[in-house]
């Protein structure tokens, strides 16, 4: 009799659990999963960016006259391009220049434009004028390379153009030249759209 009940104190006790409780305990671990699968950062595709290059045409430090006394900046000039067709031109403006660079490449960026690129030169002839300044794009034979000042080269080499003849006249400004050389791309035509435009076969133009 003893014996038995030592038995029964010596035993021991089994913890209950409602199944509440077991829910919610099975519960947590999840919980905790999805918190960290939040806190997670996302990774940034930098593909885009890393498709462009740029180059920087000017920068120029201009004053404001306020209050105070004259607030100084840079204002600068970027061309973007793929070299695959694709080119942009932007300006940006701020107390330093990095942040100044920063701008114009994003308003760059916002502006792009497709060009007709024809074995890596220009379709046909062509000239425009912004402002003072005008530029005389010209088709140039494979091998030829890019014969332009470096303003019209910056546009030319970032659009993906290879050979190319080139004449600035007028003022010099640089900004000036790079709209007139963008007019100048974007109003080029390919054969294939010159004839599609004209309802005609491309070997009727040729």
């Amino acid at each position: 009799m003893t014996d038995n009940i030592n038995q029964t104190q010596a035993a021991p006790t089994q913890e209950v659990v409602k199944p509440q409780e077991k829910a919610q305990n099975d519960a947590k671990p999840v919980r905790k999963q999805q918190t960290r699968e939040r806190r997670q950062p996302r990774r940034r595709n930098d593909s885009f960016q890393n498709e462009f290059s740029e180059k920087v045409i000017s920068i120029s430090r201009v004053s404001k006259t306020v209050k105070g006394g004259r607030r100084f900046s840079f204002s600068t000039f970027v061309v973007v391009g793929d070299k695959k067709g694709r080119v942009g031109f932007g300006h940006g403006k701020a107390n330093e220049v990095p942040d100044s660079i920063k701008k114009a490449v994003k308003d760059a960026k916002n502006n792009l434009i497709s060009l007709p690129i024809l074995n890596g030169t220009v379709p046909h002839q062509n000239e425009a004028k912004f402002l003072a300044s005008k530029v005389l794009l010209k088709p140039a034979a494979k091998g030829t390379g890019i014969v332009a000042s470096s303003t019209v080269r910056a546009v030319v080499e970032l659009a993906g153009y290879t050979d190319v003849y080139s004449k600035t006249y007028g003022s010099r400004s640089k900004s000036n030249i790079v709209r007139a050389t963008l007019k100048a791309l974007t109003q080029m035509r390919t054969p294939e759209q010159i004839a599609d435009i004209r309802g005609k076969d491309v070997k009727d133009l040729l």
